[in-house]
């Protein structure tokens, strides 16, 4: 019973922290990363992580604001799909 208990604990965690859908577009669609980086900064926003998650681009940062940031990004237009203030 723990045993099970603890799966779903850990199940019901890495769900909360799965990559949203950004495209069904396949990667040779995709903006080139150094090209959405340099859109990502030119919008203000400073970089400490920037990856591939799933099908999104996705950045560990800081706004404007210098609030700390976690972001992910339609990695074809740029739009922000989803954003996570910390």
């Amino acid at each position: 019973m723990k045993a099970l208990l603890a799966m779903v604990v850990l199940l019901a965690g890495s769900i909360s922290f799965a990559a949203p859908e950004c495209t069904k577009e396949a990667k040779d669609k995709w903006m080139p990363e150094a090209k959405m980086k340099e859109m990502i900064l030119s919008q203000g926003y400073k970089i400490k992580v920037f990856k591939v998650a799933g099908n999104c681009y996705e950045i560990y940062g800081w706004d404007k604001a210098g609030a700390k940031v976690e972001i992910y990004f339609n990695p074809v237009d740029g739009s922000i799909v989803k954003e996570n203030k910390k």
